[in-house]
C-alpha cells in the first residue's frame, strides 16, 4: 500500500509541475516584450476585442502552446457568452476564437 502512495504522488507531482511550466513567469514578460518575442497587451487586448465587438475582458494568460508563446483571453460579449480567444503573443494572430461551454 505504502508503494501504491508512492507512485501516486510522484505521478501527481509530476503532472503538477507540467502544468505549472506551461504559463509564463509574470517576471519573465518585460524581457520577452523588450527584447520583441510578444507584442504590447495594448495591442493584444485589442486584438481579442476587434474579434468581439463590445466584449469585456475576464482574464488573460501568457502560455506556451501551438509550439510558441500565446496570448489567451476570456471575454464576456454583450449578450453574456463567454469567448475563448488565443492569440500568436508575438503577432496578435488569432489563433482559436471559442465560445467557451
Amino acid at each position: 500500500m505504502k508503494a501504491l502512495n508512492v507512485v501516486f504522488a510522484t505521478v501527481a507531482l509530476a503532472l503538477t509541475a507540467g502544468i505549472a511550466q506551461a504559463d509564463v513567469r509574470p517576471d519573465h514578460i518585460p524581457g520577452l516584450i523588450k527584447s520583441g518575442e510578444i507584442t504590447s497587451f495594448e495591442k493584444l487586448n485589442q486584438a481579442a476585442l476587434d474579434k468581439h465587438p463590445g466584449a469585456t475582458i475576464l482574464d488573460t494568460e501568457l502560455d506556451h502552446s501551438y509550439g510558441k508563446l500565446v496570448y489567451e483571453v476570456e471575454l464576456r460579449d454583450s449578450k453574456g457568452v463567454k469567448w475563448d480567444v488565443d492569440l500568436d503573443a508575438k503577432t496578435a494572430e488569432v489563433l482559436q476564437d471559442k465560445q467557451d461551454t
